[in-house]
């Protein structure tokens, strides 16, 4: 058996997750509780912006709670997935001390999660910075100048050639190569819209997604301007284990490598098959996916058939952990 954590992104966010763990495990409330402090202290400090009265909520009352309209904003989303994911681990931990994956990764934000569970970073400066990081990646671009679609049924090479042919000066480009036949572009609305057309064409099908901003393109470069300097000045551990990286897929175990990917992730495309199959080829046979949700168990499903998974999302998925391990 060889183990890997996975860490869900932006899109898992449901009303009530972490509660039940928060409940149940000394270590699970900890963790939110640093998480309330870090994030309440910097909305204290801040100038607050449209969603300030929902960054002055503590963020463990608003996994719990919601609503989910405030849940879904990106300055919220992004924290408080990292602090439920992080908040788990911990829970994970106290009841199997000894439990220790060979790799991480995490889809987009997740890599966060995955590096505080690598105790490469601190789940405070993590969900301070996925605030900022949210709040760059919201105000790139103005609302509604940009788009995302998944697109079904056609090849990366097919998928590079349509957005290649819609750009017609704008940015469209793939954003996510999520599974095979399943890859999100993202870039100027009009373009995304002129690729998508193009796909029916193809007979491929693409599906538009509600998203806040077009992540993971090239319309994402003021984002990763603006995070850089908190990202330069963010204080990396020594990895307790590789985290294979968004952006490359290769494992980091460089606590300077960590920051160069991080940034080059938020304007960079998602390489969760890479990922996944990176994982297969180093013999990765069990992988908990833990977090909200369950999207990444599927992607899995589709890229490696014979890495099992189970989600861990609360006190019961957590007890079953030893016997799945033993499958």
């Amino acid at each position: 058996m060889k183990l890997a954590w996975l860490f869900p992104g932006q899109g898992a966010q449901e009303v009530g997750m972490g509660k039940a763990v928060f409940d149940a495990s000394i270590a699970a409330r900890e963790t939110f509780e640093r998480a309330d402090r870090a994030l309440l202290k910097q909305a204290a400090e801040s100038a607050g912006g449209e969603d300030g009265a929902a960054l002055r909520e503590p963020i463990s009352k608003l996994c719990f709670e919601g609503p989910i309209e405030t849940l879904t904003l990106t300055a919220v989303t992004q924290p408080a997935i990292v602090a439920t994911s992080s908040a788990l681990v911990a829970a994970l931990r106290e009841s199997i001390p000894d439990l220790v994956p060979a790799f991480a990764a995490g889809h987009s934000l997740g890599e966060y999660s995955a590096l505080v569970a690598a105790s490469a970073i601190a789940v405070d400066d993590a969900v301070t910075l996925c605030r900022l990081r949210g709040q760059a990646m919201q105000g790139a671009v103005p609302t509604g100048q940009g788009a995302m679609a998944a697109i079904m049924g056609l090849d990366p090479d097919a998928i590079a050639a349509v957005c290649a042919e819609a750009a017609q000066g704008e940015v469209v480009s793939p954003a996510n190569f999520n599974a095979p036949g399943q890859i999100v572009i993202a870039g100027h609305a009009g373009a995304v819209s002129r690729a998508s057309a193009l796909v029916a064409g193809r007979n491929g099908k693409a599906i538009p997604l509600k998203v806040s901003a077009p992540f993971h393109c090239a319309l994402m470069k003021p984002a990763a301007e603006a995070l850089a300097p908190s990202l330069a000045a963010l204080i990396v551990k020594p990895l307790a284990f590789p985290v294979i990286a968004n952006v490359d897929a290769e494992p980091s175990t460089d606590p300077e490598r960590v920051k160069d990917v991080l940034l080059r992730q938020i304007d960079g495309p998602v390489q969760w098959v890479k990922t996944i199959e990176r994982m297969a080829s180093e013999g990765v046979t069990h992988a908990l996916e833990i977090g909200p949700g369950k999207v990444l168990a599927g992607l899995v499903k589709r890229i490696a058939k014979q890495i099992k998974v189970l989600n861990v999302s609360d006190p019961d998925s957590i007890a079953k952990v030893p016997s799945f391990l033993g499958s």
